[in-house]
């Protein structure tokens, strides 16, 4: 990982200041730096142990900041990490533009691997990825959201990019189609799992732990798994305070809401969906070479239920 963070900082040269300024700013915020850990890992698994791996993990690092930025000016946040913003800090403008350079560089960048495979899996993964932010803004304010459709969502916009991450490693390792399946499978799963415990955190979370306030997916009009499970299992009086909450992103009466989700089991029943993904990707797991590398994406899956931030 010291080296996928020199690799960041030497690609993130730019002639223009603001360009280097912005980017800096978000890529040392405190990320996880889940998605390239995870292409390191699959690589590891299958005994790939080639240069390459530093410069398309810190790529898949560049796509998702550059998601991250866009994110943000789009939901108008003003927090990420328990820092402000880069919008809030240098302004939208500038937010999307250097998202821009961001996606920009990453594509130059997976040339240097002169592998067609990979620049179709992550050429595919960024448009995929494109596709569920447009679904997710179509949604905003929905409250007649499923859950099918609420997956569908957070396949596209999250788990698409920890999916391509783990494909990546397999294909730089020479695997097979079925260890590439299997990779591909388990980080799918693992970003699903991943998504719904931070969309549990939202309504559970500690604040001061997360860097963010309770109730932000609520203020744009969100529903996630929390707020559908609630409303599938709430009075009817329940139901139309969420309702009614999610199409107006009303935080007014978010203690309420709290309240409904957590008296509801919801909390728990979102929880639950995540351990069915986390077991489905120790499962593909547990389908690569054992060894310490697949010892830790089992780990990874189990740690993702249990996180705070």
């Amino acid at each position: 990982m010291r080296e996928v963070d020199r690799v960041i900082a030497q690609r993130l040269d730019s002639g223009v200041p603001l360009v280097a300024q912005v980017s800096r700013y978000i890529i040392s915020a405190g990320g996880k730096r889940l998605r390239p850990a995870l292409l390191l890992l699959t690589c590891g698994a299958l005994n790939y142990q080639g240069e390459q791996r530093f410069n398309l993990a810190a790529v898949v690092e560049f796509i998702h900041t550059a998601t991250l930025l866009h994110d943000d000016v789009v939901d108008a946040s003003a927090l990420r990490r328990g820092n402000a913003t880069a919008n809030q800090t240098f302004g939208n403008p500038a937010s999307v533009l250097v998202g821009d350079f961001l996606y920009s560089r990453a594509f130059q960048m997976m040339v240097d691997a002169e592998n067609m495979r990979i620049m179709q899996v992550l050429a595919d993964a960024t448009n995929v990825i494109a596709e569920g932010e447009v679904l997710q803004l179509m949604n905003m304010h929905n409250a007649n959201l499923d859950e099918a459709g609420y997956l569908q969502v957070i396949r596209s916009k999250t788990a698409k990019l920890f999916e391509a991450s783990a494909r990546v490693g397999a294909i730089l390792a020479g695997g097979d189609a079925l260890m590439e399946s299997a990779c591909a499978n388990y980080g799918n799963a693992l970003g699903t799992a991943f998504q719904v415990i931070d969309d549990v955190l939202d309504y559970d979370g500690d604040e001061a732990v997360m860097g963010k306030s309770l109730g932000d997916d609520l203020r744009e009009g969100k529903a996630t798994l929390p707020l559908i499970a609630a409303m599938q299992r709430g009075t009817g009086a329940e139901r139309e305070l969420i309702r009614n909450a999610i199409e107006n992103g009303s935080v007014s009466e978010l203690d309420d809401v709290i309240r409904i989700v957590r008296h509801t089991g919801s909390l728990e029943v979102a929880r639950q969906a995540a351990a069915l993904e986390a077991e489905r990707a120790m499962s593909e797991a547990r389908r690569l070479p054992a060894g310490p590398y697949t010892d830790s994406l089992l780990q990874l899956a189990t740690l993702s239920l249990g996180r705070q931030t």
